[in-house]
């Protein structure tokens, strides 16, 4: 049993140490392939170092778009310093460079495959040369494009001298700057008093194509006209100036406004050009004036009534004067036109004084009241007073009356009726006012001398006895003696 048990002992502990010699070995082997590992991993990445180094390339992208890849960054820095050194001879004395929306991105790389040609030749194509420049703007828009601040304020100075002259100008800007305050305005002087520019106009530093840019001139000319070039049109064959504007969304009105010395009449020839460019202008200029004058206050002119004078005849019972005011008046023009005034001072010097004239009513049948009716029942004016026939014809013939009967042109009194040569049956009526009237070729008279005849009333039947060549009324005019034109105070 002892031996056994022993024996038993001995096996166990022999299979423990084989166990741990196995374990030992495996250990040994674990770390022999463990520094084999390392080993060849470090000779790995040597080589790979050696052989692998980094390198860098730059991608190029314009207004976000990818242009290509470039070895040399400084390759297409030198193709822009010579696109910009091309276009200096072209626009000179402006500061340019080439388009700004270039972005370079580098990255890190093993191994490099650019096309740098084909890249640079690209990107030339892309980019555009860019001036820096002033921005005109009108109520926020860019409107015209000048070389910098000193060409802006220079077009604003010309765009005011269109209006004003330098000396005006200079006066202005003058008073501007100091705090005295003004004169007194002479008599009859007129200074200005302010430029206002109507639409809001600023100016900012941009970046823009040299081409847009204009010189201060040019801009005078767009702002005030809306552009550089008028457009024309040639005439062709059946052209009238009615469908020419209607072409061009214009008026005919309009259409000649543009074109001086066209009028409605003027004869079109083919091929003839003709403006059809109505101007806009882009700014609108308004000048106030300060004007003093000194000026006539017309005096009135009043009617009196009086029963106490004879209908017809008048009296001057005061004499008017005028008067004499000094007045300031605010004159405004707009692009060169007066667009209105108004007094904003006024001192009377001299009050004027009314003329008052008596006028009177008073009726008496034998009294012209100096309002002639016309002598005839309608009828026309077949012959006026002047030289006819070789000879002076002293009044007007009236001839196709509605009806035939004469009448008294006025109140008055009858001096003569009767045949009389050349004027046949006649009468001659005095109106007692310094006025007398001759009714000739009556056929027959109904009234006798001395008759008191108020206006209107029957004299005779118009006929064609004396020198006549047909049924008419001959009418004599005579003021204080002398023959007058009957047509000067006929209704």
């Amino acid at each position: 049993m002892f031996l056994k048990r022993k024996n038993e002992e001995q096996k166990s502990n022999y299979l423990e140490v084989l166990s741990n010699r196995r374990s030992n070995i495996m250990k040994k082997a674990a770390v022999s392939m463990l520094l084999i590992s390392s080993v060849s991993i470090n000779m790995a990445f040597a080589n790979e170092s050696e052989n692998n180094t980094l390198k860098e390339i730059y991608h190029i992208y314009s207004n976000g778009k990818y242009v290509g890849a470039l070895s040399d960054k400084k390759a297409m820095q030198t193709m822009l310093n010579a696109k910009v050194k091309d276009s200096s001879s072209q626009y000179e004395n402006l500061p340019l460079k080439a388009d700004s929306n270039l972005s370079v991105i580098p990255e890190q790389v093993f191994t490099s495959s650019t096309n740098d040609d084909a890249t640079l030749q690209k990107l030339e194509e892309l980019i555009e040369i860019e001036a820096t420049a002033f921005a005109l703007s009108i109520n926020d828009e860019m409107a015209v494009y000048v070389k910098d601040l000193e060409a802006y304020q220079e077009a604003i100075r010309k765009l005011k001298l269109h209006f004003v002259t330098e000396d005006e100008l200079n006066e202005l800007e003058a008073r501007k700057s100091t705090i005295e305050t003004l004169p007194e305005l002479k008599e009859n002087e007129t200074r200005i008093k302010e430029i206002i520019l109507k639409e809001e106009v600023s100016g900012v530093t941009v970046d823009v194509n040299p081409e847009k840019i204009v010189s201060p001139d040019d801009a005078v000319k767009l702002l005030l006209e809306g552009t550089l070039e008028q457009e024309t049109y040639k005439v062709a064959e059946g052209d009238v100036l009615g469908t020419i504007a209607s072409d061009h969304n214009l008026t005919t009105d309009e259409l000649m406004k543009i074109n001086p010395g066209m009028t409605d009449s003027t004869l079109l020839q083919i091929g003839q050009e003709i403006n059809v460019t109505v101007l806009k202008p882009l700014i609108n200029v308004d000048v106030l004036y300060e004007k003093k004058a000194i000026e006539v206050i017309n005096h009135n002119k009043k009617i009196e009534v009086s029963e106490e004078m004879y209908k017809g005849d008048t009296k001057v019972k005061q004499e008017g004067t005028d008067g004499k005011r000094e007045a300031t008046y605010l004159v405004r023009k707009e692009n060169g036109v007066e667009a209105g005034q108004s007094v904003i001072e006024e001192t009377v010097l001299v009050k004027p004084k009314d003329q008052i004239t008596l006028k009177g009513t008073k009726v008496m049948p034998s009294r012209g009241s100096g309002e002639f009716a016309w002598p005839a029942e309608g009828g026309y004016i077949s012959s006026k007073m002047g030289h006819r026939w070789g000879r002076q014809h002293e009044g007007i013939d009236i001839a196709r009356p509605s009806g035939f009967d004469i009448k008294a042109t006025d109140n008055g009194v009858v001096v003569a009726a009767g045949s009389d040569g050349t004027y046949g049956n006649r009468v001659i009526v005095d109106h007692k006012n310094g006025y007398k009237t001759t009714y000739a070729h009556l056929s027959s008279i109904s009234v006798s001398v001395g008759d008191v005849v108020p206006q209107g009333s029957k004299l005779g039947i118009m006929g064609s006895t004396g020198r006549s060549t047909g049924t008419h009324l001959h009418f004599e005019v005579e003021k204080n003696g002398v023959t007058i034109n009957p047509l000067t105070v006929l209704k």
